[in-house]
């Protein structure tokens, strides 16, 4: 009778695994990326990835009725960036290839679909109205002329052009020393600004059609960057920081990185200081997306973004001299910075508006360029991003999703939101959770927030899951992510609820969106881990719930998150059960930023403090506390995290007899260029879980 029980129970659990629903669907959802309007009309044009065929879109107003102009019919693992439309809208101009969210290496071939020929990383255009594509060159980092004739790029880091209409083959404009970027064209179309990157410092120069020289801007002993031209194309701005150097400084002591905004003329003359950060650690140069955002707009006003006053504020300031204005106060960050087409405006994305919810949310902004008059565009609970307005000034544009619905093109008519192409999401899940916001303190009084995603029945005790994002400079959205990575963590985190997992989305310390003490705090990373803290008030917080099976509660999360996760399993197997590590860093004084000047006879003053507190700070420093079982997970073609820091953590675990198992993807990069790799490994951490914790 026993015997015969127990046949069918292992009947009816193989039943009940063989019913686990898949993870596939929670992915195919299409995802947007390169949102951008033509500097007259109403033409715009965006990138889409769907199941890992990546094309572009183009549209015109004011029908804007989505038309697909690529046809990449293949998940080949080949990005689409630097999206643009020729001034006139004519012309439609990418790259395809590469990696261009890495480290390292961001613009050689990736080859995750194996091909016996990787394909190069190419700078492509196609007749807005369509026709085939053309591959004009190797290269990357494309800018088109003002009269939308000519691209001019970067290849083999020097300054490279070609014509729109592929009639001439491509050609070397100049080469010079170091590394060439920030190429910006002047408003004649005759000059092309760059920056010329050369080690311990960098200079800026102007390329002239016909010249047989090249012309210096104020060369220094400085990292002179971010040049832009004036709209007369007399002047330039730009932002000043000091070169490399020095005798050593303290490790484990913060201090303010100083830069400052200057103006120059083209003729050789002394630059002039505009404005200089002050010298304070919120000061210091912003470390968000974009920099400083430096712009020339109209009425002769200098724009640019600043931590200063403790968020990731715009700031206005005439050209000739004053004291910079705020134009955006508030408890908020701006990001995602553009100048409309007149330039009178900047159009952003903010975590700002009436509701106290917004803080974790995004939604399209714009402000003036001389004085405070932001509003938020798109108020409610939905997220939206990277603003743009079409040439005419007559549209607004932007990327939208909410917490259930992922993200689409939009345009915003009468106040109300107009989805481009909402048909790609018809055969989308439509049972998605939607998260709560929570807070917590950590041990030393930091107030943590996090989206909860519970399960529709939660009468009884449930596993539970810690998602740690990536970064670290990151915030989880209460919602769909602009980011196509931690989207994927975003439809994993609903998978997982779907499962019957309870999933904690932390937003810890080093992040986003909660001001400069919370994005830079003390003895952070290699420097002491203490934004570890917080991951593990999460777990303390779970713990703490009635509906929480306080045995099952697991840790998950990819490269900073695989870093917490892989710490949170040394230091505390008695909270965290299991754990699925993504690609993290395992030993600081091998990736981390102790090592800089080994080589040197003069040390810092702490460098051996230093190293000890990288070390105590790396999740193998602990391994003799690490009991709970691990699936690690990396690519070897890994170009933001070294592929070893797996291989070197396997070896540990193995010898101290700790359970783990692997998943390593052949070729793939941090970013999981292939969508069916995206798929495999989000669903063996759901897989691990479900192993763990459910059967």
């Amino acid at each position: 009778m026993r015997t015969r029980n127990l046949v069918l129970l292992l009947l009816l659990s193989s039943q009940t695994f063989a019913q686990t629903p898949s993870l596939l669907p929670f992915k195919k959802y299409p995802f947007p990326t390169g949102l951008t309007a033509a500097a007259v009309g109403s033409n715009i044009a965006w990138a889409l990835d769907e199941e890992g065929r990546r094309n572009v879109y183009v549209t015109t107003g004011p029908a804007f009725i989505p038309r697909q102009l690529t046809s990449y019919t293949e998940d080949d693992g080949q990005e689409i960036t630097s999206l643009s439309l020729s001034p006139d809208g004519q012309w439609v101009v990418f790259v395809r290839g590469g990696d261009h969210g890495a480290n390292w290496d961001d613009d050689l071939p990736v080859n995750p679909a194996g091909d016996t020929q990787p394909f190069k990383v190419q700078l492509a255009v196609a007749p807005f109205s369509g026709g085939p594509v053309k591959y004009l060159s190797e290269g990357d980092d494309p800018v088109i002329s003002p009269d939308s004739k000519e691209v001019a790029f970067i290849k083999g880091d020097q300054a490279w052009s070609a014509p729109l209409d592929g009639s001439t083959p491509a050609k070397n404009l100049f080469t010079t020393r170091g590394k060439v970027g920030s190429l910006q064209w002047s408003p004649d179309g005759r000059q092309l600004l760059f920056v010329a990157g050369r080690s311990d410092h960098s200079v800026i120069g102007i390329y002239s059609k016909g010249s047989p020289g090249l012309k210096w801007i104020a060369p220094s002993f400085n990292r002179d960057e971010m040049p832009r031209w004036s709209p007369d194309g007399r002047l330039i701005v730009f932002v000043r920081r000091p070169g490399s150097g020095g005798a050593p400084d303290s490790l484990l002591v913060s201090r303010p990185q100083p830069w400052s905004i200057y103006i120059a003329d083209t003729s050789g003359a002394a630059p002039a200081l505009l404005w200089k950060a002050p010298a304070t650690p919120r000061g210091s140069y912003p470390a968000t997306d974009g920099g400083a955002n430096l712009h020339w707009a109209a009425g002769n006003h200098i724009v640019f973004l600043s931590y200063h006053d403790g968020w990731p504020h715009l700031y206005s300031i005439d050209a000739g001299g004053g004291h910079e204005t705020l134009l955006t106060p508030g408890n908020f960050m701006c990001e995602h910075i553009i100048m409309s087409p007149d330039r009178r405006r900047l159009l952003f994305s903010a975590n700002a508006g009436p509701d106290a919810l917004d803080i974790e949310r995004r939604h399209a902004a714009t402000v003036s360029v001389d004085h405070p008059d932001m509003q938020v565009l798109t108020p409610g609970d939905g997220l939206e991003w990277t603003p743009t307005l079409t040439g005419d000034g007559s549209t607004w544009l932007f990327i939208s999703a909410t917490a259930q619905r992922p993200p689409l093109p939009a345009v915003l008519k009468d106040n109300k939101i107009r989805l481009l192409g909402a048909d790609k999401l018809a055969n989308y899940p439509t049972t998605l959770v939607i998260p709560r916001q929570v807070t917590f303190r950590s041990e030393d009084g930091v107030t943590v927030h996090a989206d909860l995603f519970l399960p529709p029945n939660t009468n009884t005790r449930l596993p539970a899951i810690v998602f740690v994002h990536g970064g670290p400079s990151r915030q989880m959205l209460l919602g769909w992510h602009y980011s196509d990575y931690y989207s994927n963590a975003y439809a994993s985190n609903q998978y997982l609820a779907s499962l019957g997992f309870i999933v904690l989305s932390v937003n810890y310390r080093l992040g986003i969106g909660y001001g400069y003490e919370f994005h830079k705090p003390a003895a952070a990373g290699a420097a002491g881990a203490s934004e570890y803290r917080d991951i593990h008030a999460a777990g303390l917080w779970l713990k703490k719930q009635k509906f929480v099976d306080t045995s099952r509660i697991g840790i998950y999360g990819g490269s900073y998150g695989g870093y917490l996760t892989a710490l949170a399993l040394a230091k505390d197997s008695r909270i965290f059960a299991a754990g699925v590590d993504f690609h993290g860093v395992h030993d600081w004084t091998v990736q981390g930023n102790t090592t800089t000047g080994k080589e040197k006879y003069e040390k810092a003053p702490d460098f051996d403090a230093a190293q000890k507190v990288a070390w105590l700070s790396s999740p193998v420093s602990s391994i003799n506390t690490w009991h709970s079982p691990v699936l690690i997970i990396q690519g070897d073609d890994d170009r933001n995290v070294r592929f070893n820091q797996s291989v070197d953590l396997i070896q540990r675990l193995e010898k101290k007899g700790i359970p783990y198992e692997t998943l390593m993807i052949v070729d793939d990069t941090h970013h999981w260029m292939k969508f069916s790799n995206a798929v495999k490994v989000y669903g063996a951490a759901a897989d691990y879980f479900v192993k763990k914790f459910l059967r």
